[in-house]
């Protein structure tokens, strides 16, 4: 086993703050605080980035932290704060459960990632494999943010989350993918939010909120 230095610590302690605020922002209610908790996230994903790639010395991953920083850290962000002020959203409605129950299944969710991790991670070869549970449990957490709100907004949210938690797993296990596959997934990601915002204002117009309840009443027609 590769011996663990400076830049493999400091990294597994980046990840275990992006595990943390995969939780805050399972326990959330403002659509304020959770897109400034999806920057916080943003922040961690560029600093983790350039130390894989300053130890690893992989060129490309300057370029993805760089990506990162210009994609998920401002521009889509800005688009989602927009989006959110001419929504009028500043507050989601209660979770569909209770807030300690919350907690309660992404604890679980934790170990069950970490439980699933722990074959994989010791076939790795990377000194950074451990970290391969942690981003498991922010793809887990992510799932559980977006089945548990109500609003359509909300779940964005929690879709860009789940994104952050496959980009940390390739870069932190895997030291990254191709450049062009990013840069696919990059501009994929760039579309689906403005699509987002068209689908958000359709809602908004034809019912008057956001909240995916409404929509059962498609049902009865």
């Amino acid at each position: 086993m590769p011996p663990v230095n400076l830049s493999t610590q400091v990294v597994q302690m980046l990840a275990g703050a992006l595990l943390l605020i995969s939780f805050a922002m399972l326990a959330e209610r403002r659509s304020r605080r959770l897109l400034i908790l999806l920057i916080w996230q943003g922040v961690v994903l560029v600093a983790s980035t350039v130390i894989v790639a300053a130890s690893a010395g992989l060129t490309h991953l300057y370029f993805s932290a760089a990506l990162t920083l210009l994609l998920k850290v401002c521009v889509l962000p800005l688009v989602l704060f927009r989006l959110m002020r001419k929504l009028g959203i500043e507050r989601d409605n209660e979770p569909l459960v209770n807030v300690p129950t919350l907690m309660l299944v992404g604890l679980g969710l934790v170990i069950f990632a970490f439980g699933l991790a722990q074959p994989a991670s010791a076939l790795a070869t990377t000194v950074l494999r451990k970290t391969l549970g942690i981003a498991i449990a922010v793809i887990l957490l992510s799932f559980l943010m977006i089945l548990a709100r109500r609003k359509a907004f909300t779940q964005v949210i929690g879709f860009l989350s789940l994104e952050n938690g496959l980009f940390f797993a390739a870069t932190t296990t895997t030291y990254g993918m191709p450049m062009v596959v990013e840069l696919g997934m990059a501009l994929d990601l760039l579309v689906a939010v403005f699509i987002f915002g068209i689908f958000f204002f359709h809602i908004r117009e034809q019912f008057d909120s956001l909240d995916l309840d409404q929509l059962e009443s498609l049902k009865e027609d």
